[in-house]
């Protein structure tokens, strides 16, 4: 080779390693520029450094630290080598932590595919993370393929298909079990409570004390305690406490909570009351579960007593369910003036005006009849629910001004908020009180056509007893022989009562017969029904009825009434000469009688017994227990002072007329709660316009 070729030669190989080092330069600075982990989270360099020395498996696990989880996921794909168990664990563990379904799988997958070998807890971590996702398909799937399984495994599915209601699936599978322990007993006794199942509950659970080495947690008494509280099983609930005691479980005050619960709901109050005053760090829950018992069992002045103490309280304040629970009671007491209180003390607690204790207000106030505090809650809340408006609509139906119960019916829709079917029964009800047919049909018919709501027995009662009230009793049938559901004992209640008024004793004995069925033990039928023949001049007929009714042992119930007078409540039945003014009622009442006959009263009679004489029936009709209670009020109060009577029964038709008069002569506002409704009489008139 001579020396001009050698030349070439050599700058030719210079040019070809120069440019293969240049090459390998730049592949370096291209690995060195790149990204594994591509996010802008602190953690990031962190991350980034440990997959640039090739430690991804750490990588993966300061992602799971801080639950960035797809970005996990993301990485565990890109790695380049198989990632240890533990990662897996922690990958798995977090899925289930987060729900996260679609990330699970993907980790189940790679698994899959890195020909990653699983021990039993990665299948039991998977097994966990599908029933927590509520893909009890995939976890059951899982659970075939495992080659090995532990107790884990066995409980992770019993407790996954018994937390959904699949309590056959669960069943079975507990009872295929080698093994139990205490979780597996739990899971199942529980899945049973859960799915209203009580008496299933009890009975694994007695068969859970017979197994040797099989002892029950607080978890499985709790549930335990709770299926005898739902079927009111005394018994069985005092073996369980008995059990509790020896297990030395007693001292758990969450379980001394599910005791109270249980005693209450069996009627053991006192009992329940013992439970409650042994636990030392009462919360919300337990005061208001133990005044809610007070009350349900009818212990009002107790539950009120209590709930004073819990007001009184430094450590607990009542909160919106406390205060629905009370409301209610003041409501059904009718007892106004503690309903205020409750009110007042909710307003200087700054108590949220969001609250569904709201609505338990309007309700309490509509009930006792103060309509105008009603309505100033539901104006005073910055968005009211469809419960206060629907308590304040009913409320205004039943206080004889359907056409504030419309207009705010109107202002509800204005709202944007969604009528249901209570709220229409409300609207139904003002028209039927005001005998606003037309509009009571168009209302009906509404509720299919525009509100897209399905009609329910409620409405086709409501709308029977407008036709009723109005006479219209050829529509009526119509009407009945059209329902998709068969009449309830309420709507013939009101086709029975409309025949009352109208004297339509044909079809009242069509209603009777289908009472008869439905009730054949309620008094107010029999009596409905010899009223309407004893009017109808049918007097055997009467009789018959009335010894029917004897025959079978149905007794009238008594009517009562009551009234509030400094806070004291004062109650009356007919001709009842108990009360200590009895004297000065019946006096006053004498003295009114006269004024009401110059003014044109004149006794409803027909309304007593045929066989009575004429001035007995007049005198029986004096002492009717509303009168007693008006009465009573008048001459406890100062001149000029409304005044609030109650009745457990419908005011008779002489009672109505009565108190009119006796409100024009006394110039007193009356209002007097019915069994149906509210009658404000002021000035000889009433507000339901004779129409009831």
């Amino acid at each position: 080779m001579n020396h001009s070729n050698a030349r070439k030669l050599t700058t030719f190989h210079g040019l070809i390693f120069k440019r293969n080092l240049s090459s390998q330069i730049d592949i370096q600075k291209r690995f060195s520029e790149k990204k594994f982990f591509n996010s802008n989270h602190e953690d990031g360099g962190i991350v980034e450094r440990l997959c640039r020395a090739n430690r991804f498996g750490e990588a993966i696990d300061v992602l799971c630290g801080k639950k960035l989880l797809q970005e996990a996921v993301q990485l565990l794909g890109r790695a380049n080598k198989k990632p240890p168990a533990s990662t897996y664990c922690n990958l798995i563990q977090v899925c289930s932590q987060t729900r996260a379904l679609e990330e699970g799988k993907k980790v189940h997958e790679h698994i899959r595919n890195s020909g990653f070998v699983p021990g039993v807890v990665i299948w039991n971590r998977l097994l966990g993370m599908y029933a927590k996702c509520g893909s009890l398909v995939d976890a059951r799937k899982v659970f075939d393929e495992m080659p090995k399984r532990d107790l884990c495994s066995w409980n992770v599915m019993v407790n996954g298909y018994a937390e959904v209601g699949l309590l056959e699936e669960a069943r079975k599978l507990f009872d295929e079990m080698p093994e139990r322990d205490s979780y597996s007993w739990t899971a199942m006794v529980t899945g049973y409570v859960k799915k209203d199942q009580p008496e299933e509950a009890l009975v694994l659970y007695s068969l859970m004390q017979r197994v040797p080495n099989s002892k029950p947690n607080i978890f499985t008494v709790s549930s335990a305690v709770a299926a005898a509280a739902a079927i009111q099983c005394i018994r069985r609930g005092k073996e369980i406490h008995g059990h509790i005691v020896r297990a030395g479980l007693d001292s758990d005050e969450v379980l001394w909570s599910s005791l109270m619960d249980m005693y209450g709901k069996c009627g053991c109050i006192d009992e329940a009351r013992n439970i409650f005053d042994k636990i030392i760090e009462k919360d919300v829950v337990s005061w208001t579960s133990m005044i809610d018992r007070y009350f349900k069992s009818r212990r009002w002045r107790e539950g009120f007593s209590l709930f004073s103490e819990l007001v009184g309280s430094s450590c607990v304040r009542p909160n919106e369910y406390t205060f629905a629970g009370v409301l209610k009671a003041c409501a059904d007491l009718t007892t106004e003036e503690v309903g205020k209180q409750v009110h007042g003390y909710m307003t200087r607690i700054g108590f949220d005006p969001y609250s569904f204790a709201s609505s338990s207000l309007v309700d309490m106030y509509t009930k006792c009849g103060n309509i105008e505090s009603a309505k100033n809650v539901v104006d005073g809340c910055p968005k009211p629910d469809l419960v206060s408006w629907t308590s304040l609509i009913g409320g205004y139906a039943q206080n004889g001004k359907p056409d504030e119960a419309l207009k705010y019916f109107d202002l509800l829709l204005e709202s944007g908020t969604k009528p249901d079917h209570v709220t229409f029964v409300n609207v139904l009800s003002a028209c039927t009180h005001a005998g606003l047919v037309e509009k009571g049909l168009e209302y009906f018919y509404a509720i299919t056509e525009k509100h897209g709501l399905s009609h329910t027995s409620d409405h086709y009662t409501c709308l029977v007893d407008l036709l009723s009230r109005s006479g219209r009793f050829e529509q009526l049938k119509s009407i009945i022989s059209e329902m998709p559901m068969k009449p309830s004992k309420f709507l013939w209640a009101s086709v029975l009562g409309g025949c009352s008024t109208h004297g339509n004793v044909d079809l009242a004995e069509k209603a009777a017969r289908e009472l008869f069925e439905i009730e054949p033990e309620n008094p107010a039928t029999y009596v409905t029904m010899a009223n309407i023949y004893a009017a109808a001049g049918k007097w055997e007929d009467e009789i018959r009825m009335r010894k029917r009714m004897h025959e079978i042992g149905v007794t009238k119930k008594p009517g009562s009434s009551w009234t509030e007078i400094k806070r004291k409540r004062h109650v009356f039945i007919a001709a009842d000469t108990s009360h200590p003014m009895y004297n000065q009622i019946a006096e006053f009442l004498g003295e009114l009688r006269n004024k009401m006959k110059e003014e044109g009263y004149v006794p409803a009679t027909s309304l007593v017994l045929h066989d009575v004489e004429d001035e007995q029936k007049e005198e029986n009709l004096v002492y009717h227990s509303e009168k007693l209670a008006v009465a009573f009020a008048i001459i406890s109060t100062p001149e000029g002072t409304p005044i609030k009577v109650f009745k457990n029964l419908r005011s008779c038709v002489d009672c109505h007329s009565a108190i009119k008069f006796i409100s024009k002569i006394t110039k007193r506002k009356i209002t007097v709660r019915d069994s149906t409704r509210f009658h404000c009489f002021e000035n000889g008139q009433c507000s339901c316009r004779d129409y009831w």
